[in-house]
């Protein structure tokens, strides 16, 4: 009898889970807290969630640098065209995170200046 050696499915459930998490922080902060603090946890498992949990970790500090850019920049105006492409940045890198892990699948980069996973 000759055995097929078995692959195991990456689990990607905490990276699923985090996106969803991100998602929910457009209505309060906390659940964006949270995530970032489980993607530090979580990491380590396999090489493929980790591509997905280093992906959520810097789009956690790059989203608040920006937020920090545009709040300081309402003074002037401007504030309000960043807080935009936030919103526009991070639901594209959300989306696009979630469809991934859903298929399985690494993220291997971004492209459109960082907005979409690949």
């Amino acid at each position: 009898m000759t055995h097929s050696p078995v692959t195991r499915e990456p689990d990607l459930m905490p990276a699923k889970i985090i996106y969803a998490l991100y998602a929910l922080g457009y209505f309060s902060a906390i659940p964006s807290l949270i995530g970032v603090v489980y993607a530090y946890i979580a990491r380590g498992r396999s090489e493929i969630a980790d591509s997905h949990l280093n992906f959520q970790i810097r789009t956690f500090w790059i989203s608040l640098a920006i937020g920090l850019l545009a709040m300081i920049t309402m003074i002037v105006g401007i504030g309000f065209l960043i807080w935009i492409f936030l919103a526009v940045w991070g639901v594209v890198r959300v989306i696009s995170g979630f469809l991934l892990a859903n298929e399985g699948r690494p993220i291997t980069g971004t492209r459109y200046w960082g907005i979409m996973a690949y």
